[in-house]
C-alpha cells in the first residue's frame, strides 16, 4: 500500500482580485497547503489576515523563508517577468498567471531561464483545463469536421466603469486584448492550430483610454483556415465567454455560442458543444442533423491547481509552458502592431 504523498506548499505573490480567487480554491482542495502570500497592499495584509494565511511585504523573503514547493505568481502583468524569474533563480517551480508577461521579451526570458534551469513553469490559461473544451479539442483532433475552414469568436460584454479604476487596466500592458482576448485567442490556438497572421483594426472610442475598448481580428491559421475574433468589453451584449460557459457563477448565464468552428464536413459550435452535420452532403434542400458532444462538467481553475500539483511532483510536464504562452502572447501583440501599422502581421515576425 502506497503512502499518502505529502501535501504540496504553494506560496502565492499577489492578493489581487485573481489572487483572491487561487486562495479560495487553494483552500478547498486538501492536496494544498497556503503556506504564505507575498502582497505590499494594505488591504492584501488584512485580507490574508483574516483567512489565516501568514503575510509579507516582500516576495523574495517569502519565498526565501518559507521554500515553498510552488508559487502562484497573480500579480499585475508587467511584474511576471519579475517574480518568475526569481522563482526560477531559487528553483522553485512557478504557475504564472495570463498573460506570461506585458512583452514578448519578457516571456522569452522567462522561457529560455525555465529550460536552462530545468524549473518548470505552467502559464494560466485556465480555459485549457476545462472538461467542455477538451471535449471540443479531442473532437476537432479527430478531424470529425474534416479540415477546418472559418472560425468565428466573438468576446462581446461591458465591463462595469468601476472596474478601471485600477490604473494599470487603462495602460499599455492592460486593455481588454491582453486581459480577456488573450484567453480567445489562446483557445483557438489549441483547438485549431498556430495563428499565422493577423490583420487588426483597434478603437479606443468609447472609453477614451490609452488602451483600446475595441478591436477586430482577422487570422489566418498555419492550416490555411481564416477566423475573425470580435471584441470589446464597452458594448451591451452576452456574448463572452464568462456569460456563455457557465464557468464564472457569478455572471448571469445567458444561452449563447461565443466560438464557431466550420469545416468541410461539418460545424461545432462552443460552449453548447452542439455539431452540425449534413449527412446528405449541404445540398440546398438538405436538412442538417443536430447533436452534443458529452462531457463531464469541472471547474477548470481547480482543474488547473491540480495540473499544477502533478508539474510540481514533476508527474506530468506543463499543459501550457512558457513557450507555448509565449506564442499566445505573440499572436496577441500582433494585434496592436497590425493595428498601428495598418499592415498584417505574421507571429513569425513578432520574435525577430
Amino acid at each position: 500500500m502506497s503512502k499518502t504523498q505529502p501535501r504540496v506548499r504553494i506560496g502565492l505573490v499577489g492578493a489581487g482580485f485573481i489572487g483572491k480567487r487561487h486562495i479560495g480554491f487553494l483552500h478547498s482542495q486538501p492536496v494544498f497547503d497556503l503556506v504564505g502570500a507575498a502582497d505590499p497592499a494594505s488591504g492584501g495584509a488584512a485580507y490574508l489576515a483574516a483567512r489565516g494565511v501568514p503575510h509579507f511585504n516582500d516576495y523574495k523573503r517569502m519565498i526565501a523563508e518559507l521554500r515553498p514547493d510552488g508559487v502562484i505568481v497573480a500579480t499585475p502583468n508587467a511584474l511576471h517577468e519579475e517574480v518568475a524569474l526569481a522563482c526560477i533563480e531559487q528553483k522553485v517551480p512557478v504557475l504564472v498567471e495570463k498573460p506570461i508577461a506585458d512583452k514578448l521579451e519578457s516571456a522569452i526570458r522567462i522561457a529560455t531561464a525555465a529550460e536552462a534551469a530545468d524549473v518548470p513553469v505552467l502559464v494560466g490559461h485556465h480555459r485549457r483545463h476545462n472538461p467542455m473544451m477538451r471535449a471540443a479539442r479531442a473532437f476537432l483532433q479527430q478531424k470529425r469536421l474534416g479540415r477546418i475552414v472559418s472560425v468565428a469568436a466573438l468576446d462581446l460584454r461591458r465591463k462595469p466603469d468601476s472596474y478601471y479604476e485600477a490604473p494599470w487596466r487603462r495602460e499599455p500592458g492592460g486593455g481588454p486584448m491582453l486581459i480577456n482576448g488573450i484567453h480567445d485567442i489562446d483557445c483557438l490556438r489549441w483547438l485549431c492550430g498556430e495563428i499565422e497572421t493577423i490583420y487588426a483594426v483597434t478603437s479606443n472610442a468609447t472609453r477614451r483610454f490609452a488602451v483600446e475598448d475595441t478591436a477586430a481580428v482577422t487570422i489566418r491559421f498555419a492550416s490555411g483556415a481564416i477566423g475573425n475574433l470580435t471584441l470589446s468589453d464597452a458594448v451591451q451584449a452576452p456574448w463572452a465567454w464568462e456569460i456563455v460557459s457557465g464557468e464564472e457563477p457569478e455572471y448571469p448565464r445567458a444561452a449563447e455560442e461565443c466560438y464557431y468552428i466550420c469545416g468541410t464536413e461539418g460545424a461545432l459550435a462552443i460552449p453548447s458543444l452542439t455539431h452540425w452535420r449534413n449527412e446528405r452532403g449541404g445540398g440546398r434542400a438538405d436538412p442538417f442533423n443536430r447533436s452534443n458532444l458529452f462531457y463531464v462538467p469541472a471547474d477548470p481553475w481547480v482543474e488547473e491547481l491540480l495540473h499544477f500539483a502533478r508539474v510540481i511532483r514533476r508527474e506530468e510536464p506543463p499543459l501550457l509552458d512558457a513557450r507555448d504562452g509565449a506564442r499566445t502572447l505573440a499572436a496577441v501583440l500582433a494585434v496592436g502592431r497590425s493595428a498601428k501599422t495598418g499592415l498584417p502581421v505574421t507571429v513569425a515576425e513578432m520574435f525577430a
